[in-house]
């Protein structure tokens, strides 16, 4: 089988790579961290993404994962097997694996093991396009790699000799493991550097009265399409999982003259490990620091009412709660059937056919923090600064001169609407 499988190599150099999907059911109470029907079609939509092709798939019922092996030993043989009757190149398990189950598996199978991890962050380093994206994932995969290392008993001979060049040298894995460590280190500090410059234009941004509405939801809910519906943005929007991973950003400006700058975030997806949530916060900061999530849920999907528990789940750990949220219905051309009522809270929509894109915009203008309202003013030609301070900050509707001052319609915010009350006709 191993002489088969090599040859296979050989021939297929070219061709997609053939993967196997394998995880543990426990039937554990919270079934979004346990292996299921859906997670595995998920992780097989990941294998695609990441352009393989899957070939087979195993799922042993088991209430408890083997320490050693994940699986059970005969399940494990079984799998082996598999590899080698559908001449399988990697073998792909929906859970994080362990550096020990690691080892022991891709001893025994002879042939590429990734866990769930490990795909994802293969396919986030295929998407960053900015130089920070590839920094962030360059770091999480770095900081996944150190503690699954392996020694393989080959050793580096010191180059030159004298004093202190004899001996056996010291190990690949001593060597590889300091590079990390130090590349660590660096990645560390750029990333700190970068985490400055955001914060600065952050606050730019909130002195300049900018109002922010990041879009978050599972991945693959739509958020890119909707971005480039709502802003002709561009942004590369394709049917596959965590098509984007670097934040976009785009600005709209309300019938009230209000700018709102829209942030893509990337998409999350069930049992994403904490440490990888740790990896991107600063990806996903964009989402704790708006002023209005719109929360983006693909309605379509048979999943929908778990992927929104995901999102929720991963909001609270980064610590974007507490602020208001519109929840965007999304895909609804998909169904025959969907609920109407369109409401500050709740909006359904097609991104892609533009369906009740308005109803979106309109419910936008009435949660985002500055709203306006329609006034009409007479301001005294002796207050020529503050007909212009209106033209420059507010919306103007109408405007004409009366004997006694500049007549103006127009939306204003709370703060202006204080300066002009006096004026109010």
């Amino acid at each position: 089988c191993k002489e088969k499988s090599e040859v296979n190599m050989e021939n297929n150099e070219q061709k997609q790579e053939r993967v196997i999907l394998a995880g543990v059911h426990r039937g554990i109470r919270d079934a979004l961290w346990d292996t299921t029907e859906q997670s595995i079609k998920e992780l097989g939509e990941l294998v695609k993404t990441a352009g393989g092709i899957v070939v087979g798939e195993m799922i042993q019922n088991k209430p408890d994962i083997e320490t050693a092996t994940y699986m059970g030993e005969g399940k494990i043989e079984e799998l082996k097997n598999a590899v080698c009757m559908l001449e399988a190149d990697t073998v792909v398990f929906d859970d994080e694996l362990s550096p020990v189950q690691m080892r022991n598996i891709t001893d025994f199978l002879e042939v590429k093991v990734l866990d769930r991890s490990m795909l994802i962050l293969d396919i986030f380093a295929m998407r960053a396009k900015s130089g920070e994206g590839k920094l962030q994932v360059e770091l999480a995969q770095l900081k996944y790699r150190l503690p699954r290392l392996r020694g393989i008993g080959v050793e580096m001979s010191r180059t030159g000799a004298g004093i202190g060049t004899r001996g056996p040298g010291e190990t690949r894995l001593e060597s590889d493991r300091r590079h990390i460590r130090r590349r660590i280190s660096a990645l560390e500090e750029e990333i700190k550097e970068l985490k400055k410059h955001r914060s600065l234009i952050r606050e730019r941004r909130k002195k300049d009265g900018v109002i922010t509405a990041a879009l978050v939801g599972y991945t693959n809910a739509g958020k890119s399409t909707l971005l480039n519906t709502l802003t002709d943005a561009n942004v590369f929007a394709e049917d596959k999982l965590f098509a984007t991973l670097d934040p976009t950003s785009r600005a709209i400006t309300l019938e009230d003259n209000r700018k709102i700058l829209l942030v893509d975030t990337v998409g999350f997806i069930r049992k994403l490990p904490h440490h990888l949530i740790e990896a991107f916060k600063s990806t996903l900061e964009e989402a704790v620091v708006a002023d209005i999530l719109l929360h983006v849920i693909d309605m379509s999907s048979e999943e929908a009412d778990n992927e929104m528990a995901v999102v929720e789940h991963v909001l609270t750990d980064i610590g974007a709660v507490g602020k208001p949220v519109i929840k965007v219905f999304n895909k609804c051309d998909k169904l025959e059937e969907y609920p109407k009522f369109n409401g500050n809270s709740n909006v359904y929509i097609s991104a892609k056919s533009n369906v009740n894109i308005d109803k979106l915009i309109e419910a936008i203008a009435e949660i985002a923090p500055g709203k306006k309202q329609l006034v009409k003013v007479c301001i005294p030609y002796s207050q020529g600064g503050l007909v212009n301070l209106i033209h420059d900050t507010q919306k103007v509707v109408s405007e004409e001169y009366s004997e006694t001052g500049t007549v103006m319609e127009a939306m204003v915010d709370a703060q202006m609407y204080e300066k002009i009350r006096e004026y109010i006709l």
